[in-house]
């Protein structure tokens, strides 16, 4: 017959796999948030000084001041599933840490818990599944922000090669 004590321990690894994905998502997430904040500072930045009087010489500006103000609204959104994210991931934490507590104090006395650690892994196991599904809305959003992004940078392309072609300002002074 197995040792109880083996019993549960390995009773409360299982959580602790849960934990340390929930983990690595929490760090990825707290990054990618640190990312996103990061841009919206650069975008503010970039959209001061196109507003001032050298932005306003510059190629396509009006353009990129359009595009600048499309970005704003969707980063705001990315943030927020971003945040949302790292909510449920903590919370996963949480209640998975709080399952194998559970798990070694039935095992160490004569608690009875019931289902309640059944519960408790299976709502931070959802919390988790919830997390997930919100950074796959956020890289949906981040995709999007850089296809348009990408389409802007292509038409200064095409703007700065059609002033070599007419043999005006090289590209780069």
């Amino acid at each position: 017959m197995a040792d109880p004590v083996f019993s549960v321990l390995t009773a409360m690894i299982t959580p602790a796999v849960l934990i340390s994905g929930a983990g690595t998502l929490l760090l990825s997430t707290s990054n990618r948030l640190g990312r996103s904040t990061d841009r919206v500072r650069n975008l503010t930045t970039r959209f001061k000084l196109l507003m001032g009087p050298q932005g306003q010489t510059e190629p396509l500006a009006a353009e990129e001041k359009r595009l600048i103000l499309e970005q704003l609204p969707r980063l705001t959104r990315r943030t927020r599933y971003l945040h949302r994210a790292m909510q449920a991931f903590y919370l996963s934490v949480a209640l998975l840490v709080g399952t194998s507590i559970l798990i070694g104090a039935q095992g160490l006395s004569d608690l009875r818990t019931g289902a309640l650690p059944v519960i408790l892994s299976v709502v931070g196991a959802s919390m988790l599944a919830y997390g997930a599904l919100l950074l796959s809305f956020e890289s949906t959003l981040s995709s999007q922000t850089t296809r348009r992004e990408m389409r802007f940078l292509e038409d200064l392309g095409g703007h700065y090669a059609e002033q070599v072609r007419r043999g005006g300002q090289e590209v780069g002074r």
